[in-house]
């Protein structure tokens, strides 16, 4: 037994945390290429698969034998005939594995389950919270996932990548907060690592903006380059370039605007510990504090955005006035941020979005405004979707690019009994 097979076994039975990249064999680029065309729908059968890639149809056979055998594809009759037998037809098998993702605020948890093409199978949300601290949140996650997992009959070893979503700076390559504000206990915290022995699987950690601009991305099939703002507690942005990656920046602090001083932001004491930032001005928390509505109670994590959203509803004039207000602050960060990144679209998100279109007319007019003709002739500036998935779709895209990244194939080769 070769030492792949040993460490595979070992993984199969929860000795080993995820497999190291060291123990991964080398994939051959037909094999990819061929996983590749039937996992994007590009060629469902042997012969399309050769037209397409250019090798031998007996390549093709050995490779698509390889597939199957090790339980990622499966080959099947498509039902439709002309002449003699019906044609055979290749797709993901079930068994291939399946993906988790978790979208972690301030007031609670979504999270979700998704197939190898990106098929969401089960959500749920859990009320956690996230000054609970990682241990707990990160108890009450994995349990719900594995639920759902049960409830949907789905095997828990074959989770091939979990992604977490935090509303803070993140260290992608350590797995981890960093300094974020309102997080007591995250900072360095090894989430990716903990949620990865939990799960017996590669586990990644990735600011939650950035998954919702790569959600909206690749839900509205949208032109990018695409900056996503997203106004939650805080305030961050999420850049998709015109290639289809996130933006990380030197150190993957890039997009915490909320730090960026207000044109009026006076002496507003921010959670930076600096007086005027657009977070402590503008945030739908600092909406809530200005208009004295309480964010949480004991008995509803979430009374302050059911609130606001009844007096918005109500018309209630020093409600709508303090929205507008925080509209045209976010107006000039979202202005100096478009004269920055010339973006082709400007998604708004977060619980600000849902209060009818004030912040979004107030955002446009002050984009308009302060943004020169060039960046914006082309602009489209509108809110995420309406079922707030889109960083759950985001962690989904996500999952499934590392699934099938050179080394995530491999991974999924050798702990399907391996590559022979």
């Amino acid at each position: 037994m070769t030492v792949h097979k040993e460490a595979a076994t070992a993984h199969k039975h929860g000795l080993y945390p995820p497999l190291p990249t060291a123990l991964l064999p080398a994939v051959p680029l037909g094999l990819r290429a061929v996983l590749e065309l039937v996992v994007s729908g590009e060629a469902t059968s042997r012969a399309e698969i050769a037209r397409r890639t250019g090798l031998a149809r007996s390549t093709v056979g050995q490779h698509v034998g390889h597939l199957v055998e090790h339980g990622l594809l499966e080959e099947i009759e498509s039902g439709e005939s002309v002449r003699g037998r019906p044609p055979r037809v290749l797709t993901l098998s079930a068994r291939a594995g399946t993906v988790a993702v978790a979208d972690v605020d301030t007031s609670g948890a979504r999270i979700a389950i998704a197939d190898l093409t990106g098929r969401m199978l089960a959500r749920d949300t859990v009320d956690v919270r996230l000054e609970a601290g990682p241990e707990v949140v990160l108890e009450a996650v994995s349990e719900r996932i594995l639920g759902l997992l049960e409830g949907a009959g789905l095997d828990p070893g074959r989770v091939r990548e979990v992604v977490l979503g935090l509303p803070g700076p993140v260290d992608v390559g350590r797995g981890c907060a960093v300094r974020p504000t309102g997080m007591p206990g995250w900072d360095g915290y090894p989430a990716a690592e903990a949620l990865g022995a939990r799960f017996r699987a590669p586990a990644r950690v990735d600011n939650d903006a950035n998954l919702m601009a790569l959600g909206e991305a690749s839900l509205r099939e949208a032109d990018t380059p695409l900056l996503c703002l997203k106004i939650g507690a805080g305030m961050g942005a999420g850049l998709v370039t015109a290639s289809g990656d996130i933006y990380r920046g030197a150190d993957g602090a890039e997009g915490d605007v909320g730090h960026i001083p207000a044109v009026d932001g006076g002496d507003a004491l921010c959670s930076c510990g600096n007086v005027g930032c657009v977070r402590a001005v503008a945030s739908h928390r600092a909406v809530l504090r200005a208009l004295d509505i309480p964010e949480t109670t004991d008995d509803d994590p979430r009374h302050g955005e059911r609130e606001l959203a009844e007096r918005i509803a109500d018309s209630d004039p020093l409600a709508v006035r303090a929205l507008r207000a925080a509209a045209t602050a976010i107006g000039e960060v979202a202005a100096m941020l478009v004269l920055i990144y010339n973006p082709r679209t400007l998604v708004l998100g977060g619980p600000l979005n849902d209060l009818g279109d004030d912040l979004l007319s107030g955002v446009r007019a002050v984009v308009y405004r302060r943004a020169l003709p060039l960046t914006t002739r082309a602009l489209i500036i509108t809110t995420t979707l309406p079922d707030g998935t889109s960083t759950l779709h985001g962690g989904v895209v996500l999952a499934l690019r590392n699934v099938f990244s050179e080394q995530g194939i491999a991974r999924l080769l050798v702990e399907n009994g391996g590559t022979d």
